[in-house]
């Protein structure tokens, strides 16, 4: 009798690439332009502020959603996380273009962000390690500087009460940007094990997944 067993293939990371979340993610994405058109083409620092806020405040539909409708894929966890810091660090470069926000902080997060980033695509890419979550730390750190950055803009626009945003942005700023780069050191020895282990596996011959 013939075999008719089928193999089941490893995941993929287009597997799930078409689901709820990730539209909400690149929706959200899109939304960059107009933010960056608000800025500089109509110069209304104000509605960018509020189209900045309001991205940052929505940040976690799109894993909501992941979740709740049972769509959590591959491409997700790599597609929201890389949507975000590309919305970060664009906004950041644009408010400190606009003159908006202190040089000196801008280039803070922006240094983290790419070392950070740069860490993690070298031990997934170079060494094959596993895809690291982000740290509950992390989230608490990136929501408070997601919410400082349209305060620095808001605090620098002609809206009643700029210069309460402009307190608040501080307040949430600075232990928003120590966390952060406690966060990023905090990564450090699980990269190293990450990396330690692929040599171990490589070493005795065994194939790391790269799922």
């Amino acid at each position: 009798m013939a075999d008719t067993t089928v193999e089941s293939r490893p995941p993929s990371m287009l597997d799930g690439i078409w689901s709820v979340p990730n539209l909400f993610t690149l929706i959200r994405l899109l939304c960059l332009p107009i933010f960056l058109y608000l800025l500089f083409g109509l110069d209304n620092q104000a509605a960018a502020a509020w189209m900045l806020g309001a991205l940052g405040a929505t940040d976690w539909i799109d894993g909501y959603l992941a979740r709740r409708l049972n769509q959590v894929s591959e491409f997700g966890k790599v597609f929201d996380p890389t949507a975000d810091r590309l919305l970060f660090i664009v906004a950041i470069v644009a408010i400190m273009i606009d003159g908006s926000m202190p040089i000196w902080f801008g280039v803070a997060v922006l240094a983290r962000e790419v070392l950070v980033g740069l860490m993690m695509v070298i031990a997934t890419l170079v060494f094959k390690i596993d895809r690291i979550d982000v740290t509950w730390l992390g989230k608490v750190a990136t929501f408070l500087l997601m919410f400082a950055v349209p305060g620095f803009l808001m605090g620098n626009s002609d809206f009643p009460g700029a210069a309460g945003f402009e307190i608040a942005a501080w307040i949430l700023g600075i232990p928003g940007l120590a966390l952060s780069y406690w966060t990023g050191f905090a990564y450090i020895p699980q990269v190293r094990a990450g990396i330690a282990l692929h040599r171990a596996q490589q070493a005795s011959g065994v194939v790391p997944s790269t799922s």
